[in-house]
């Protein structure tokens, strides 16, 4: 079959890459292990609800169905892997499974060792992956296959006339959740009908979000009862073009968050503002009340950041690297801005339609928006009010597709 070729392919090259990238290597190492994990972690009589994620964002639509199989299914063992190692690296040792590791890449051979060593009761594929000799696989073997928070475009392979062997491959998925309507008439249109519209499970987890203690007196001193705004996950061109107006404003405090938090990143994010700037790691009393940026140098405390926040900027979208959760700050009930390449994410395109969400392409448009909403309470109100009713309307995917895993298994 040309597409198992093409994997051979991929792989004699990523083998001689490996020779000369440590980062390569490490890819195939880790890869070469699973097994040898997956043994060490499931014996031959236990049940396994198995969930693949490419990486951390998906881990995160993910991760409520996770939690609530783990509480319906108290005898199953969970089984997590991940594609990417920014997934696998941040929740390896994720609390809600009993076993965390890589998927094998899709040779058939791979694939067959790797689902007799596992022995799963039901596969679910979040969002996009799919992967033709691992679905055939486990088709063949009776084991069920549920896309979750999966969405298609009309521009996808699945729905040109070329893509009728990729078509076939989710013709053997047992079961879609998708998150829109659009994503069901597309899947109609080449004979799958086998859906159900759900939204995105990302909403029942931030939703928990408000019933966790999200008090931090670092960050409350820092912003002493001034305006504060909340730039999450952002991007070197993401700060460009919020830098002068962050900046011209007095009686502002900042925080910054950045993606990554190597020091040649923390120290290009100073180096972009004339205002003081202090870092998270040190901070003392006198260095808090005097400073105007705070910078994030760790990370894991984000959430709490946001419930601090007036108003809040998620990173991603200014440039090509992908919008970060928008969801998060959007539960606290604040008004959101974003950058302009924000078409590939459902809940955005809602909430931009809607009002919730701001986007902007350059400086002189965010001076704009962002000086409107900071004089405008009402507005302000209007927009927070907009995203948190949004989650709320959208919450309880997770149990709609406990109901139907209840059905077929």
């Amino acid at each position: 079959m040309l597409y198992s070729f093409g994997i051979e392919i991929i792989l004699l090259f990523v083998r001689v890459l490996a020779l000369f990238s440590k980062k390569t290597a490490h890819f195939l190492k880790v890869r070469a292990n699973s097994l040898e994990t997956i043994q060490s972690k499931i014996s031959v009589n236990d049940q396994v609800l198995w969930f693949h994620c490419a990486s951390l964002g998906e881990f995160e639509q993910a991760r409520p169905l996770i939690e609530s199989c783990k509480k319906d299914f108290p005898n199953h063992r969970i089984a997590l892997t991940f594609f990417s190692p920014s997934g696998y690296e941040v929740q390896k040792n994720y609390a809600f499974a009993d076993v965390v590791t890589y998927l094998p890449l899709d040779r058939k051979k791979s694939v067959l060792r790797f689902i007799e060593a596992l022995r799963p009761q039901v596969l679910f594929l979040i969002k996009y992956e799919f992967w033709p000799n691992l679905i055939s696989e486990l088709q063949k073997q009776k084991i069920p296959v549920f896309s979750v928070a999966s969405i298609f475009r009309e521009q996808q392979l699945f729905f040109k006339p070329w893509g009728f062997y990729m078509k076939n491959i989710l013709k053997k998925i047992d079961f879609f959740f998708v998150q829109n309507e659009a994503s069901q008439k597309l899947l109609s249109s080449v004979g799958i009908e086998n859906t159900l519209v759900i939204g995105d499970t990302r909403t029942d987890r931030v939703l928990d979000i408000l019933n966790q203690d999200n008090t931090n007196e670092t960050i409350a001193d820092f912003i002493q009862d001034q305006y504060c705004f909340v730039v999450g996950s952002s991007w070197p061109e993401d700060v460009a073009i919020l830098s002068k107006t962050i900046d011209s404003k007095s009686n502002l405090k900042t925080i910054i968050a950045p993606h990554n938090v190597d020091e040649a990143s923390l120290c290009q994010v100073e180096l972009s503002f004339h205002k003081t700037v202090i870092r998270w790691s040190d901070l003392s009393q006198q260095k808090k009340e005097d400073a105007d940026i705070l910078l994030i140098d760790c990370i894991g405390i984000l959430t709490k950041i946001y419930s601090y926040a007036d108003i809040a900027y998620v990173g991603g979208a200014m440039g090509t690297k992908g919008l970060h959760n928008t969801l998060e700050p959007a539960v606290f009930g604040i008004p959101i801005l974003i950058g302009k390449n924000y078409t590939r994410y459902q809940e955005v395109q809602d909430l931009v339609a809607l009002g919730g969400i701001v986007s902007v392409d350059s400086s002189l448009l965010f001076e704009n928006e962002f000086s409107k909403i900071v004089a405008d309470k009402n507005l302000q109100k209007e927009m927070g009010l907009t995203n948190l009713n949004y989650i709320k309307k959208q919450a309880g995917a997770t149990s709609k597709i406990l109901l139907k895993l209840k059905e077929v298994y």
